[in-house]
């Protein structure tokens, strides 16, 4: 990496990205889009990596929203060209990744720290974590992907109310919504997170990257075509070592060894 704003660690099969600006709350600007991209691409191509966790530095934050000094100095055609163009392709790139992607909720996750956990897989935060889209407070609206991603997680109703008044919610009431897989308590959160990230570490990665596309893809489709799309990934799965070897661990009673082939 050529600055620490994203450090980057890998314990057994499972990555994990730590944006690194404490000092700020983590706040997202274009040298730390830029950074987390780098080091996600990175992990991604590391076969021994076969899930990724994202945290945030410090005992505070997740990601606390946007930079909003940086935001006040852009003018429109400025910002669509550079930040809006960056956060959108590196969070649509994380959100279409093959390998499954874990959020360590450690903290504050407002503005853009809500619009990156909407873009991962799970998702387990402390339980005094705060979550919110609060942009509508500072004269704008949710545009890292937020207000499109939200809408299609929760009611509409209830994504609606939480963009127009742009009020934090507790951990619990995010869980609620089904925006937080869980909550754990602050010491534990690290455990945690390390025990789901392994558990899925451990599955087939062909298979969990077939899964991923044809649920990323079905989600934007009719249920016919979504089922049909469903049809073929799975046929292709049964054309990998890995199916037949989970298949031949259960009737020989044993623990599967997957090999991602």
């Amino acid at each position: 990496m050529s600055d620490d704003r994203v450090l980057t660690e890998i314990r057994d099969a499972v990555g994990i990205l730590t944006i690194n600006r404490a000092s700020s709350l983590n706040a997202l600007d274009v040298p730390t889009c830029l950074a987390l991209e780098e080091a996600f691409k990175a992990l991604e191509a590391n076969d021994s990596v076969r899930a990724i966790v994202f945290t945030g530095a410090g005992d505070k934050a997740f990601v606390a929203g946007g930079d909003i000094a940086d935001l006040d100095s852009r003018q429109g055609l400025a910002h669509y060209e550079e930040f809006a163009e960056t956060i959108h392709r590196v969070f649509r790139h994380i959100e279409t990744s093959d390998k499954p992607t874990i959020g360590a909720v450690n903290g504050y996750a407002l503005g853009g720290g809500t619009e990156l956990l909407l873009a991962l897989d799970v998702r387990i935060a402390v339980d005094t974590a705060k979550l919110g889209l609060p942009e509508i407070t500072l004269g704008l609206f949710p545009g890292a992907g937020g207000s499109q991603r939200l809408v299609r997680q929760i009611p509409l109703c209830r994504a609606k109310e939480l963009m127009f008044t742009g009020r934090h919610i507790s951990a619990s009431e995010a869980v609620e919504l089904g925006l937080i897989n869980k909550i754990v308590p602050k010491a534990d959160l690290m455990a945690e997170v390390m025990k789901v990230a392994t558990a899925i570490a451990e599955k087939s990665p062909i298979v969990l990257k077939l899964l991923k596309r044809s649920l990323n893809a079905g989600a934007d489709m009719p249920l016919s075509a979504a089922l049909a799309h469903e049809q073929a990934m799975i046929s292709l799965v049964l054309d990998s070592a890995d199916a037949h070897e989970g298949c031949q661990a259960f009737l020989e009673k044993r623990n599967a060894v997957f090999t991602g082939k």
